[in-house]
């Protein structure tokens, strides 16, 4: 059987899984792309349901098909490629990390989210902490995240909770007024902190930091994009063996 009506009850609620809102009451986010919807398979994701195109229902067994028009009319994607799924968001209750982990402060831009949650995973850090951040589950992060999101643990908290999940963990800040991060010898379990896209890390976080740091950079150049600055930290302070 193929779904051909917008009108669907089905249809409808992916529909409404565009709204932020509408994400946290059902607790499911989107995935979409025939690699990622396999790759949250593979990584053991609560899949809810999975909707594909006609002419891809050899590739995803027991996946809802759908007619063209009707898989383009609940796509977030310029040029979707037929396939998504329906995904429970992981009901994670905040808690202390294992090893080094990241602290995302105030973080609105959900690229630049994704591309933190892509880069954390690929160089090993598991535990992420985010305080009043963008939705790091709205189609925009989930897709910049490369399949990252799938692998590393989300902590969405207040500022009070999430400090108590990190007492005992020294807080490195990210901060112009630091020390030359290739220079500086970070403890064996630490947590990065990375501020706001325009004002940096918050007062309160600040306030707490036993260490800060700084990427050097030339005069002519202000800041650096927030996922950038990310990605140097994590490999400097994690993989930096002439130490």
């Amino acid at each position: 059987m193929v779904i051909t009506s917008k009108s669907n009850p089905l249809i409808k609620e992916i529909s409404k899984l565009s709204d932020k809102k509408y994400r946290r009451l059902c607790g499911s986010y989107v995935v979409e792309g025939v690699k990622p919807v396999k790759e949250c398979i593979s990584a053991g994701c609560k899949i809810r349901t999975v909707v594909c195109a006609e002419g891809l229902e050899a590739e995803f067994k027991d996946a809802i098909t759908v007619s063209r028009a009707v898989f383009e009319s609940i796509s977030s994607e310029v040029n979707p490629q037929g396939v998504l799924a329906v995904v429970e968001i992981p009901k994670s209750a905040i808690k202390p990390p294992e090893k080094s982990c990241i602290l995302l402060d105030c973080l609105q831009d959900p690229g630049n989210l994704g591309t933190v949650i892509r880069t954390a995973n690929a160089a090993g850090y598991g535990d992420i902490y985010l305080i009043n951040c963008t939705d790091p589950y709205s189609p925009k992060a989930v897709r910049a995240s490369m399949s990252g999101i799938f692998f590393v643990n989300i902590y969405q908290g207040s500022k009070e909770e999430i400090l108590t999940a990190l007492q005992g963990v020294p807080l490195i800040c990210a901060d112009m007024d630091g020390e030359d991060i290739f220079s500086f010898v970070p403890p064996e379990k630490f947590c990065l902190c990375i501020g706001n896209e325009g004002g940096g890390i918050s007062d309160g976080i600040m306030e707490k930091a036993q260490f800060k740091v700084k990427i050097p950079m030339r005069e002519t150049c202000e800041s650096l994009n927030a996922a950038v600055s990310a990605g140097i930290a994590m490999y400097q302070l994690k993989y930096d063996k002439k130490r």
